[in-house]
């Protein structure tokens, strides 16, 4: 594990990206004690200080856990997809929030991903996700329901649906998808939605599930997508109309 103490990147990110290099190679396998703060030290030849604050980057990351006592220390942690998904939320909420990807290209990609999991999820659905996006159609129906309500049960709906894929990989690379870009869709549509139409193509994509035809499944999300663009169009030339004309000079 190196570092380069000539150049201009911070130490103890090049401290934490060297360690996580060396996780990533296997020469710091799951479970492994990693040497203490005073051996970091001397072998990156910085101040513990700067190592401490490598591992917190790592351990921020879930590459490492902490643990205290005679026996404890830093360990290389066993990641799984569900600690991961957490990551993968924030990440992409971040990149949506600070206008990084457009909303036509989160809602592309969203449904584009979603789509690849419809064939599997028609074949490999569970019955208890099958009636979790049976359990959200009825809930969406409810007329009292409120709008953040009805986004809570919107991303419920499609994440059952993901989930129903059984594959975890999917289901990791759409938990930003669902849970990050399926809020924010709704935020800017939700103006101008009709619940009605929004509930029938959700009952289309649950028929087709439950039926095992993944074809009519992803037509059904490709209406979706586009309804869903339709709307968020609507919202946008609203909002431009009534944008305050720039002062004169």
């Amino acid at each position: 594990m190196k570092i380069d103490p000539k150049s201009s990147a911070d130490l103890s990110a090049q401290i934490s990206q060297s360690i996580k290099s060396a996780i990533i190679n296997g020469d710091l396998i799951v479970d492994q004690r990693l040497p203490s703060e005073s051996e970091l030290a001397d072998h990156f030849e910085v101040s513990r200080p700067t190592v401490r604050e490598a591992l917190k980057r790592l351990a921020a990351q879930s590459l490492i856990r902490t643990q205290r006592g005679a026996t404890g220390g830093a360990f290389v942690n066993r990641l799984s997809f569900e600690d991961a998904y957490a990551q993968q939320v924030t990440t992409s909420t971040l990149l949506l929030s600070m206008n990084e990807v457009s909303f036509q290209t989160a809602c592309e990609a969203r449904y584009a991903l979603e789509r690849a999991c419809a064939p599997l999820s028609a074949q490999r659905r569970n019955a208890d996700q099958l009636a979790t996006m049976r359990a959200e159609i009825f809930r969406q129906g409810q007329p009292e329901l409120s709008d953040e309500a009805f986004c809570a049960s919107d991303v419920a709906f499609h994440r059952a649906l993901v989930d129903g894929a059984a594959n975890p990989v999917l289901s990791y690379q759409l938990a930003g998808a669902v849970e990050a870009m399926q809020p924010l869709m709704n935020m800017i549509t939700f103006s101008a939605r009709d619940r009605a139409r929004i509930v029938a193509l959700h009952c289309q994509i649950a028929d087709a599930i439950d039926l095992g035809d993944g074809a009519a499944a992803s037509d059904g999300l490709q209406a979706l997508e586009k309804e869903t663009l339709s709307l968020a169009q609507k919202v946008f030339e609203t909002r431009s109309t009534k944008s305050p004309p720039p002062q004169a000079g």
